[in-house]
């Protein structure tokens, strides 16, 4: 057994974790390093072997719409709704059940303020406000029985992001990078770009996408699309690159003398993002200037460079695939809709239907989209009660049933999964909670949910949390 481990050790200091991992075949080998790793490593992580499970995804490009786009806009049509438009909403759907805003207040229907049309060979419904995603019904699975668990912007972002609402807990992004590791040598494993138009645009904190417990080299990096990308990528006036390389390499070798002497795994994490700093100093700038793009590249995204918009971001998200990034996030700040719907969903989707349809093309065009997962959807749905008064009310921040779609990466489109009531009040058919989402953003990308842990604060701390998570394997190609 000692001269066993002696060897481990040997080659664990000779390759990275993962290249270590990777070489391992399945079954008892896997199996006797999950015995022995603690014992190897002297610390508490608990690994994410490697899996069973044939990966379908390579990548993750989560499309958020922060604030809460409202499913009775977009993908969930009540007729039912409709018939009840300025009526009291039935005690029935809403006594004891949390509410935001509207605690106290008088509870009347507001009918869907669009029309629903079916789409492509699958007969899809979806609004006439997202007329582009209507052209890739056939490519994408619509989940109208979302449910979650926090009813405000922040708390409900960080349950979506992190699984848990609880300080210090890993992101999506960084889970994944933590398990798979990153494809690109030049760049992030995790990046974050955003935009804003819309309504009250809710600003968004950099702890979604906070590695938290875990080393920081899994955090995201958030990317500006205007102006300078990163802070501080290019060197002050009389430094040249010969000169930062060589201040690279002496922070380099001062970690090291320091980590031989202490047990602390952030400085081999401040070693390899002083590396990673850079390489991107080089890779960034060639990265973000969209107008080597096509043209027709441009139109179809309605991409301007430099503009900062989501139109660019999603331009951005398919060059960033292109280069090896494992998760790619976009905000759009603009959906928190409390009033003026009409006016607000027609600004928003006219900033994103058709950026996120020409990623979905493009990415097809170019036979990436069945390795890339792409995920869309907000925090939490609306209310199918108005608030406000006027000619253009809103809805309330809503979380008991809502709709986001995915495609790629082992999706089957032209599907639509679950329901909610006749008012779209609760998902009442094949109800699928956030942890489901995650755990099946997990599968497809050939880890199993329930394997990856890491032992923090005496317990075995999962992105899918404690309770039961499944995967949706009704929307699985």
């Amino acid at each position: 057994m000692n001269d066993q481990l002696d060897q481990l050790r040997f080659q664990i200091e000779q390759v990275s974790r993962r290249q270590f991992l990777g070489s391992l075949s399945l079954g008892v080998g896997a199996a006797a390093l999950s015995q022995w790793w603690p014992e190897i490593v002297g610390a508490s992580e608990t690994m994410a072997l490697p899996s069973a499970l044939a990966p379908k995804a390579k990548r993750v490009i989560f499309l958020c719409m922060a604030g809460g786009p409202s499913h009775l806009e977009t993908f969930d049509e009540k007729p039912k709704l409709a018939q009840l438009d300025g009526q009291p909403m039935p005690e029935s759907f809403t006594k004891g059940m949390p509410i935001a805003q509207l605690q106290g207040k008088e509870l009347k229907c507001l009918g869907p303020r669009t029309i629903f049309q079916k789409h492509g060979d699958s007969g899809q419904m979806i609004s006439d406000y997202l007329p582009h995603i209507s052209t890739v019904a056939d490519d994408i699975a619509i989940v109208r029985s979302m449910v979650t668990d926090q009813i405000n912007h922040d708390p409900a972002h960080s349950f979506m992001n992190c699984g848990s609402i609880i300080p210090n807990r890993p992101s999506m992004g960084s889970w994944i990078n933590y398990g798979l590791g990153s494809e690109s040598e030049n760049l992030p494993g995790f990046v974050v770009l955003t935009s804003v138009g819309g309504r009250n645009p809710q600003p968004i904190a950099a702890r979604q996408w906070s590695s938290g417990f875990l080393p920081s080299k899994f955090g995201g990096v958030e990317f500006h699309s205007a102006g300078d990308p990163v802070h501080y990528v290019t060197n002050p006036p009389g430094i040249s690159r010969d000169r930062q390389e060589h201040l690279v390499a002496a922070i380099r070798d001062l970690n090291r003398i320091r980590a031989s002497t202490t047990d602390d795994p952030e400085i081999d994490s401040r070693i390899s993002q002083y590396e990673l700093a850079f390489r991107m100093q080089m890779s960034i700038p060639e990265l973000m200037d969209i107008s080597d793009e096509s043209a027709e590249t441009l139109e179809m995204y309605g991409a301007v460079p430099g503009d900062g918009s989501y139109a660019s971001n999603c331009l951005l998200a398919r060059r960033l695939a292109e280069r090896g990034v494992r998760f790619i996030q976009l905000y759009h700040r603009g959906w928190d809709h409390h009033g003026g719907l009409k006016q607000f969903m027609k600004t928003c989707c006219g900033l994103c239907d058709k950026p996120t349809a020409a990623l979905i093309q493009d990415l097809k065009q170019k036979g990436m989209l069945e390795d890339t997962l792409i995920i869309w959807g907000g925090e939490f749905g609306r209310t199918p009660m108005s608030q406000g008064g006027g000619d253009d009310p809103g809805r309330d921040h809503h979380i008991k049933g809502f709709s986001m779609f995915l495609a790629g990466g082992g999706i089957q489109g032209g599907v639509t999964h679950g329901a909610t009531d006749d008012l779209g009040y609760n998902a009442v058919e094949n109800v699928v909670h956030v942890r489901d989402l995650h755990a099946t953003m997990l599968h497809l990308l050939g880890i199993d949910h329930e394997r990856l842990s890491v032992q923090y604060q005496g317990l075995d701390v999962k992105l899918t949390g404690v309770e039961k998570a499944k995967v949706v394997k009704e929307i699985l190609a």
